[in-house]
């Protein structure tokens, strides 16, 4: 019945709670698990500075705008924890794909789940861990009243 299943994690053991799950629907017929995680935006400045050169033979020099490095390295934190999870579900002979977004969870979540016309999303209800907490409350109630895709909300376990 669901071909592909949309699996969203924040790096906390209460939203892999929803791991046993995910592999039972697999079993039960999906065809395909993508796995994604989100970085929340970093705030910064930039600012446009006209620089003059100091002769004619000299060209106007352009501005540089820098991302930070932690964007990067947190995209890169998330890409190996979901591969890693990947790799376990992959070993069980599920096909799974990884998603690392940046931005609003909840937006960025409900925008994966269009463009890749998910069936069912399953995700952490609730819970006090992770480096952001964002998949165990506020998230996957905003997910519920908002989404147009079917949702399984799982109950963490006291683990």
């Amino acid at each position: 019945m669901y071909q592909k299943v949309l699996v969203p994690l924040d790096g906390s053991k209460l939203a892999e709670n929803v791991l046993p799950h995910v592999e039972m629907m697999v079993k039960a017929g999906a065809g395909e698990v993508i796995l994604t995680t989100v970085t929340e935006r970093i705030s910064a400045y930039s600012y446009n500075v006209q620089l003059t050169p100091l002769s004619e033979t000299l060209p106007a020099l352009e501005p540089v705008v820098k991302m930070p490095v932690s964007v990067g390295k947190m995209q890169r934190q998330g890409e190996r924890y979901l591969n890693r999870i990947a790799k376990g579900l992959t070993k069980k002979g599920i096909k799974v794909r990884t998603s690392v977004l940046l931005g609003n969870p909840a937006d960025e979540i409900q925008s994966l789940a269009e463009e890749e016309g998910v069936d069912l999303i399953i995700m952490s209800s609730h819970g006090r861990s992770g480096h952001s907490r964002w998949a165990l409350g506020s998230i996957s109630d905003k997910m519920l009243r908002s989404s147009q895709v079917p949702m399984l909300l799982v109950k963490p376990t006291d683990s």
